[in-house]
């Protein structure tokens, strides 16, 4: 994938870069030729990381808070000087529960995990990316959830939902400086955060066509290659968009309700009848 794209002597950030989706667009940026620099929360990760990149510049800390990521700004400036390519990677579910009884420090946890860090990151970075001259790049990992109801975890798709106008409308405020905005959208992604392995058995996995119109949960290199596409030159005219990748789920997107009063988006289908797991 990466003998395509030639990112060398590029400069990037990642925000959570330990594992998963984050990890895998690191890999795919080294392995393409580029200097990369990542801030990530748990010390074991970020150890693992150093351990298997050591090329990589890692940092420890929280983008949800404030003095680290102005820390994360002077370690960008201290060691790149500019900044080609931002990746907003950090966002959880955090919460999943009725609206009606969440509480309002998990409600603001939930956004300052999945919107404000990320505006506060970018606005951080702009400077740097200013300094790298027209070319620059950032990228927001969304999630399907941005573009379809998806029952308790209203907050977190509604801060999915609020990273599409962040990045559409700061797409139109960087465009003359030469900086484009996108997103990218996964489907169900098989990564520690979400284990396919917990959230899945695997006597169910025959039904993925079902589910999904590509016959398969997403990997964490399907979003890498996102990443790598969004801030090559391949995509010079393309900002203020997301890119699904998601096999067609959205597409065919369908939540169902079972009996009970339990949601789900994976029936199972036997014959001609649909059958809800659990019921």
């Amino acid at each position: 994938m990466t003998t395509r794209f030639d990112f060398a002597g590029k400069r990037v950030v990642v925000t959570g870069g330990g594992v998963g989706i984050g990890r895998a667009v690191i890999e795919a940026f080294v392995q393409a030729g580029a200097r990369v620099l990542t801030i990530e929360h748990r010390a074991d990760r970020a150890a693992a990381l150093r351990g298997a990149l050591p090329g990589v510049s890692v940092i420890e800390g929280d983008v949800t808070r404030t003095g680290d990521v102005a820390a994360l700004a002077a370690a960008v400036d201290a060691e790149f000087g500019a900044l080609d390519v931002l990746v907003n990677n950090v966002g959880d579910f955090l919460t999943i529960g009725p609206f009606e009884s969440m509480a309002d420090e998990a409600l603001e946890a939930v956004l300052a995990t999945n919107l404000t860090q990320v505006m506060r990151v970018t606005r951080a970075l702009i400077p740097a990316l200013k300094a790298a001259g027209p070319g620059g790049s950032v990228i927001s990992v969304s999630s399907i959830e941005a573009f379809r109801g998806i029952p308790n975890c209203v907050v977190y798709g509604a801060a999915k939902a609020g990273l599409t106008g962040f990045t559409q409308s700061l797409a139109l405020e960087l465009a003359p400086a030469g900086i484009r905005v996108n997103a990218i959208a996964p489907e169900t992604t098989d990564t520690p955060q979400v284990a396919i392995d917990y959230v899945i058995p695997p006597r169910n996995r025959e039904h993925l066509d079902k589910w999904i119109p590509l016959g398969r949960f997403g990997q964490p290199a399907d979003c890498a290659g996102a990443a790598l596409y969004l801030a090559s030159d391949l995509a010079s005219w393309v900002t203020g968009t997301t890119i699904h990748v998601d096999g067609g789920a959205l597409a065919a997107a369908g939540w169902y309700r079972t009996p009970a009063g339990q949601w789900t988006n994976t029936p199972l289908i036997s014959g001609n009848a649909i059958e809800i797991p659990g019921v």
